[in-house]
């Protein structure tokens, strides 16, 4: 009985032990189903119609290379979209660099000569930075009006790209009559020009950004901490 009993106990442990093996296999090949949906093979062909569509693309150059932390281009992306995101950016850039040296030259007793209106109050009597349109000194709400009126007029007139003007890129707002001598340049000081604008734009982004958070740190901004020394 015992003889019977211990073989027995051993046939269930080879019977447990194979059906163990048999489950792992299966889970193996499961796992190995699994990964092969998303195989190298089908990224690559997912990844060429989107991200490698714009590796090549102006902008996409070292430290970082093609960099879009927020999956912008994810997906099915087509240049359409690429185009408008370049379009959002390159005006993004103009504006921040206009505000960045709005910022700075104030602070370094750079002002417009004259009076602001005709109560006889200079450009130099309002405070700089973020003091100018808020706060017990800033400027009236009529004059801040008169500035937002002036942005729209040159947004809705002038700060766009007019088809079937011999514009060559996105964000090109010469529109036939604005040239500076751009036609005179090859086409590699003109990919050059547009990368220099393109990365000034980027980095101001980034300045004004500090600027307007510094400027609420105890009231005292970078810039003029530095004005002092």
């Amino acid at each position: 009985r015992l003889s019977t009993g211990s073989a027995a106990i051993k046939s269930l442990t080879i019977f447990r032990s194979q059906t163990i093996l048999k489950m792992k296999l299966a889970v193996f090949s499961a796992l190995v189903a699994s990964a092969a949906a998303f195989a190298p093979a089908q990224q690559g062909a997912v990844k060429t119609t989107s991200l490698n569509a714009f590796e090549d693309e102006l902008g996409v150059q070292p430290p970082l290379g093609f960099f879009d932390p927020f999956g912008l281009l994810n997906g099915d992306v087509d240049q359409e979209r690429f185009d408008r995101l370049r379009y959002v950016e390159i005006k993004h850039g103009r504006i921040a660099q206009l505000a960045f040296l709005g910022n700075i030259l104030p602070r370094a007793g750079i002002h417009l000569p004259g009076n602001i209106d005709y109560s006889g109050h200079s450009f130099d009597s309002f405070p700089n930075g973020i003091a100018a349109i808020k706060g017990p000194d800033a400027i009236p709400f009529n004059g801040i009006g008169q500035i937002i009126c002036f942005i729209g007029f040159l947004e809705i007139t002038f700060m766009k790209d007019v088809p079937g003007t011999g514009n060559e890129f996105v964000g090109d707002f010469r529109n036939g009559y604005i040239d500076f001598g751009w036609d005179s340049f090859d086409e590699e000081t003109k990919l050059q020009k547009r990368a220099i604008e393109l990365n000034n734009g980027r980095a101001a982004m980034m300045g004004i950004l500090g600027l307007m958070m510094h400027e609420q740190i105890e009231g005292n901004p970078v810039v003029g901490l530095f004005m002092e020394y």
